[in-house]
């Protein structure tokens, strides 16, 4: 564990006031989260916060590696909570990212994907160029809406020229499709795991709540600031 990156670290007040300790019910435990637990109160497991920080430093040095290696991050967020930060985050460190919804095959089927890119890529190319004069009023508006729903889909994803080093996911039970097609594609994973999922499902989970706005802004401030060395 490096002291170096604990400067980036969030306060221990802060984290409590996001909430960043609450687990999920009793009911849908996962028994391997059992070292991250400090206690069970009100039927609700609570995390142990020094254990947080902990699998936090462990996540932003082997980020901050694999950055300064010239490895390319995937950030992926596909809870509400989550998008906005995501992308925020992935674009200080110029990387790709995947906001709201997961294009299944974005790993697995990596050539179709990067074609979809290229397509929107044209598109654009086309329309700045004036190409889309030519087109009637309706067509000028399909070939818009055409643009604008590629964007949504593809966007965050331009930079994704080659198959991603590292997946990074704001919630490991909500990113199963990304977590299963990176196993598959040998890609490494960290993550922020909460009571209900399986931590041992990625190489460097972090031990959190995964349904607070705040918890996940929190986590992803200090890896922006600690893989990037920002001071």
């Amino acid at each position: 564990m490096s002291n170096g990156a604990s400067q980036f670290l969030p306060a221990y007040e802060d984290m409590v006031k996001a909430g960043m300790h609450f687990g999920r019910k009793k009911t849908i435990f996962h028994p391997n989260m059992k070292p991250y637990v400090y206690t069970l109160k009100d039927n609700i497991y609570i995390l142990d916060l020094i254990k947080t920080t902990d699998s936090l430093l462990k996540a932003i040095d082997f980020l901050k590696k694999q950055i300064a290696e010239g490895k390319m991050v995937l950030f992926v967020g596909l809870t509400k909570q989550s998008a906005e930060v995501t992308k925020m985050t992935a674009e200080a460190l110029n990387m790709p990212y995947v906001a709201n919804r997961w294009i299944g095959g974005t790993l697995t089927n990596f050539k179709t994907v990067t074609g979809r890119v290229k397509y929107l890529e044209d598109l654009e190319k086309k329309q700045a160029e004036g190409d889309f004069e030519k087109f009637t009023k309706k067509e000028k508006i399909l070939k818009e809406r055409e643009i604008a729903g590629l964007r949504l889909k593809f966007d965050g994803i331009r930079k994704l020229n080659r198959v991603p080093d590292v997946i990074f996911v704001t919630s490991l039970k909500e990113s199963q499709l990304p977590v299963h097609e990176a196993k598959i594609a040998g890609v490494k994973l960290v993550g922020i795991v909460n009571t209900d999922s399986d931590p041992k499902q990625i190489d460097y989970p972090i031990a959190a709540n995964d349904n607070s706005k705040k918890s996940v802004e929190l986590i992803l401030e200090a890896i922006k600031r600690g893989a990037a060395n920002i001071q």
